[in-house]
């Protein structure tokens, strides 16, 4: 991770099939494009790589968060229930469609803890929000029951984690609903990008309309087609689609590569008594995105990620006093800055952020580092660089 890392002739001669054929819509100009669908073809692919019925590009990770909650039917009002530890485009995404997020704590997996989700249920919950963080999960068969036995939506945001497995299924391809983004940083890449899967033919055919202004895509006359419902314009464009083509044929190529980097850095670090490392649930496999450990306490922690950079261990992060992905930073949340403006449901929910404890998510957040794997390392490279993580973390206990 990420996919730009491997750029090369495939890439290329998408992008160039598209040039070429000169129709970069996804959509219509059916005479001019010569039996060219990067888009279609694209999601073909999916389907087969995710095990999943039916796919869906659309523009970003964040839309296709967005489109999967609107398909599953959450809007104004409804309550969505997420992790604190995710990315601000987890609440963006409910926030646009007039939803509340309920934060709740994660566990030792860096997911969703299934108990704080059943103590958030309420009358007005519609859908659970598990994000797959640094290509592992949380544990998916207590968060499906608790989603069965409160009749709720489970989508499964794992934009982090493509290529991870849980109980021999693609992550993603868990729950009702699944999302993915290929934007620049990410394992496969189309620059910009994201999908929705699932295997509801309804919930499809819902993204399908609702990511192209409502169209229904009946037929091959633009023009004529009818909008069954209200929609936006979340679509991917033919060169964008293009690059993701090329990159999810090599998905198995460039797991293998973070995993053997992973097992080189984590073997490494396993060295250290003090060092203990994320748990990945039961039946699950990671994508090995990210080599995620945990040290004995916050200052332990913080002394380690300053370590590194002296070290010149670059790409590792310290979440707790990150302001992208943890809720301890995420002001402009808690005091609902907005350009336009809020229901009064909404700022009430966001409120309580600001009083609400989360003191287990604190626990791990703060003990943990998360470090990026990368697909253009050699071998020797990650050798240096474990040996510099090992001294760095010794310096700093």
């Amino acid at each position: 991770m990420p996919g730009f890392e491997r750029f090369g002739t495939e890439e290329r001669k998408e992008l160039q099939d598209v040039l070429d054929n000169g129709v970069l819509m996804r959509y219509g100009f059916d005479g001019m494009r010569n039996g060219h669908w990067k888009a279609k073809s694209l999601e073909v692919e999916l389907q087969k790589t995710l095990e999943s019925k039916h796919a869906q590009l659309v523009s970003s990770g964040t839309a296709a968060v967005s489109v999967a909650l609107a398909s599953a039917g959450v809007g104004a009002g409804d309550e969505v229930i997420m992790p604190t530890f995710t990315f601000v485009a987890s609440f963006e995404a409910i926030l646009m469609l007039g939803a509340i997020p309920v934060l709740v704590d994660i566990d030792d997996t860096l997911g969703l803890d299934a108990r704080a989700v059943e103590a958030a249920v309420t009358e007005k919950t519609k859908a659970v929000m598990v994000v797959q963080m640094c290509g592992s999960m949380a544990n998916m068969s207590e968060l499906q029951v608790v989603c069965d036995t409160h009749n709720l939506v489970l989508i499964e945001d794992a934009c982090q984690a493509i290529g991870g497995t849980y109980k021999g299924k693609p992550l993603g391809s868990v729950g009702d609903l699944g999302c993915f983004s290929f934007d620049f940083v990410k394992t496969i890449t189309c620059g910009e990008g994201g999908a929705v899967i699932t295997n509801n033919e309804k919930y499809y055919l819902n993204a399908d309309h609702y990511s192209d202004h409502g169209h229904d895509h009946v037929g091959n006359d633009r023009g004529a087609e009818t909008h069954p419902f209200l929609g936006y314009n979340f679509r991917i464009s033919e060169l964008h689609a293009a690059v993701g083509l090329a990159q999810i044929k090599r998905l198995s190529e460039f797991i293998a590569i973070q995993k053997k980097n992973h097992t080189i850095l984590r073997a490494a670090l396993s060295t250290i008594p003090e060092v203990t490392f994320r748990t990945v649930p039961e039946g699950g496999e990671e994508s090995y995105a990210f080599l995620n450990f945990f040290l004995p306490d916050l200052e332990s922690a913080r002394k380690t990620i300053e370590a590194f950079k002296t070290n010149g261990v670059d790409a590792c992060w310290h979440y707790y006093d990150n302001s992208w992905h943890y809720v301890r930073e995420w002001e402009h949340l808690k005091t609902a800055k907005s350009l336009f403006p809020l229901s009064a449901e909404i700022k009430q929910a966001l409120n309580t952020l600001n009083t609400a404890s989360f003191e287990q998510s604190d626990h791990y957040i703060g003990r943990n580092i998360s470090c990026l794997i990368k697909l253009s390392w050699t071998e020797e490279e990650v050798h240096s660089r474990a040996a510099h993580m090992v001294a760095a973390i010794k310096a700093a206990l």
